[in-house]
């Protein structure tokens, strides 16, 4: 009998959290649930572990089938199961989550051992077994997210939800100062054949199509014509270098072909056909100022580094056609009335002006009639429906979600949000993979949610690593929806909850424990507020004076009891030994968990941190 196939976890961990109001999954409404984890843990050797879980609600955790923990928390405390021996290899994982009685509620599940602390369990050591039942979900859950990635909304109406849903389209306003009419023109007439993977769609069919299409390019080229920026001059060689710093290459094909030709990534070969001239310069300082949509993140250039960069990236670009837009009236007057009534305004906005093409609400859409128009196997001639060229597993997938009552495009979840849109804006492609970068992972269990979302965003004044040539680009319409997902996966709230009142003894102890005089050192790689590191200059730690508004305190316990139990790669040294005791008895005589938090006391002062000794 062949084995049953087996992929990796999606989730971080068994971990969750359900904010008031929210719904516990996409294809859940909010209210009280049961969730249940099935899957397996791999352990690298036959040996012993403790579980504990943090939770509201009720909970029940089995292991290769038996029952090693169940009961009710409020919040406050963890429970523990007894010690587990795991076998070497696979072992059955299974977690039943019931929220309390309004539907909130979080879990969090974690495990130690005599050489592990403890930490979440690794996601690569999390496996769960495919079925027909599962696929089946998740080809309901692909069409869904096919309908809103693709706006499917803005033609067949339907109530929103998902925050996808309101995504907008690059404006059309002004937008002959900023794109090549010779490029609008190839776009229009058939988008794939310019950029592969694209979610605009074809509007335009027949044998009239490339005629219709020159029409409306003219008039888009006419609008805002000769009142783009000024064209700055830019250093090659510098650009080539900022390339490099801002790691593009994570995300695109280079302009002269390097890295391969990965259908991943979009390819920059054409943006000297596509900018007018000083447009790219532009776009690069504010990606999102006629998109805010857009997926191309803001890295907050300074005017010389844009005219740099892209002196660089047109430098090795294909050339620009010498065609200029037509300026016949005629054939613009065709192109505005083209614009409203092949569907572009559904989409797009340009000053007012509505689309005068209607499609029956997504509520008037039989299952029947999900074979033909948009999602038909092939364009028609005649068509008015636009062609996204979707492949046969794209259409079954949507005709999926189709046969379901829909009612899910109505719920939004954070964490399901996460999910899509880290894999669209490849995040991974930098966390996890690029030195220096922490593992995408385990983000969420680390940052608070406030935090995050503004450094997701682009306005966190303060950058953390200073000293590191990349730069965390900026994604702001993404921004609270990540910092929300990041939190919700990993069982923790979308507001970090007030603390107590800060207790001054222990953040004098603080501040004792972390300076080079009787305490740790800390001082050595890490600043504190305006006092340097003393014996690190080129690359040292983050400046404590920030680590209270950015970590989670659940975090902050687990890194300083053992780091590199958290992070295999960290140069920070750990202090404590395996049953977690301080080496520095004379505070709390050296009990590790107060000790820890006399320095979080000291970390809460941020800015107001006297100096250590």
């Amino acid at each position: 009998m062949p084995a049953t196939p087996r992929t990796n976890s999606s989730s971080p961990t068994s971990a969750s959290s359900s904010p008031r109001g929210s719904p516990p999954a996409r294809s859940s409404p909010p209210g009280p649930f049961t969730a249940t984890w099935n899957g397996y843990v791999a352990s690298e050797l036959r040996s012993d572990y403790d579980f504990h879980v943090e939770l509201t609600g009720e909970v029940r955790l089995e292991i290769n089938g038996t029952e090693v923990l169940t009961g009710k928390g409020d919040g406050s405390t963890a429970l523990d199961s007894p010690t587990v021996r795991l076998n070497k290899g696979d072992n059955a994982l299974k977690v039943t989550w019931t929220s309390p009685s309004d539907g909130t509620g979080f879990i969090r599940l974690y495990w130690s051992n005599r050489e592990t602390p403890r930490n979440p369990m690794p996601v690569e050591w999390l496996t769960h077994d495919t079925s027909p039942e599962l696929e089946a979900a998740q080809e309901i859950h692909r069409g869904r997210d096919l309908f809103a990635e693709h706006q499917c909304v803005k033609c067949h109406t339907a109530p929103g939800g998902m925050a996808e849903l309101a995504a907008d389209a690059p404006a059309l306003t002004g937008i002959g100062s900023r794109r090549r009419f010779d490029w609008m023109a190839r776009w229009i007439a058939d988008p794939a054949a310019v950029r592969p993977g694209t979610p605009m769609p074809r509007l335009l069919h027949g044998p009239d199509a490339a005629s219709k299409a020159e029409a409306i390019a003219a008039y888009l080229a006419s609008l805002g014509a000769g009142t783009g920026p000024a064209a700055v001059a830019g250093d090659v060689a510098a650009g080539g270098s900022l390339y490099e710093k801002l790691l593009c290459a994570s995300c695109h094909v280079a302009p002269d072909g390097s890295g391969g030709d990965d259908e991943g990534k979009i390819s920059q070969k054409g943006v000297k056909a596509k900018f007018t001239p000083g447009a790219l310069a532009a776009f690069l300082r504010q990606p999102e100022a006629n998109h805010r949509w857009i997926r191309m993140p803001n890295f907050r250039l300074a005017e010389k580094e844009a005219a740099d960069l892209a002196a660089y990236l047109e430098s090795h670009a294909d050339e620009a056609a010498d065609r200029s837009a037509p300026t016949d009236p005629a054939l613009i007057a065709r192109g505005r009335e083209l614009v409203g009534a092949s569907g572009c305004l559904n989409c797009h906005s340009l000053d007012g002006s509505k689309s005068t093409l209607a499609a029956a609400p997504l509520s008037e859409l039989a299952v029947g009639r999900w074979s033909a128009g948009c999602v038909a196997d092939a364009p028609a001639a005649d068509s008015k429906a636009p062609w996204y060229g979707f492949d046969e597993p794209a259409r079954k997938a949507l005709r999926a979600f189709a046969a379901t009552d829909r009612t899910s495009l109505a719920r939004h979840s954070d964490a399901d949000f996460l999910l899509r849109q880290s894999d669209h804006l490849q995040c991974r492609a930098c966390h996890g993979q690029q030195e220096e970068f922490p593992s995408w992972e385990i983000l969420g269990g680390k940052l608070k949610p406030e935090w995050a979302a503004g450094f997701i965003a682009g306005t966190e004044p303060v950058k953390p690593r200073p000293w590191l040539e990349a730069r965390m680009p900026g994604f702001p319409a993404y921004a609270d929806g990540l910092a929300r997902g990041l939190a919700t996966a990993h069982g923790f709230p979308v507001t970090t909850p007030a603390e107590p009142a800060p207790s001054p003894a222990d953040a004098e102890n603080g501040r004792k424990l972390v300076s080079a005089n009787g305490g740790f050192s800390c001082t050595s790689c890490h600043g504190v507020a305006d006092f340097g590191a003393t014996a690190v200059f080129e690359a040292p730690g983050i400046n404590l004076a920030i680590s209270h508004r950015r970590l989670q305190q659940e975090f902050f316990q687990r890194w300083l009891r053992s780091p590199l139990s958290v992070d295999p790669h960290t140069k920070m040294p750990g202090y404590f030994d395996e049953e977690g005791n301080s080496p520095l008895p004379e505070f709390y005589e050296g009990n590790g968990p107060k000790t820890i938090q006399a320095v979080w006391e000291y970390l809460r002062l941020g800015d107001q941190m006297p100096r250590p000794e």
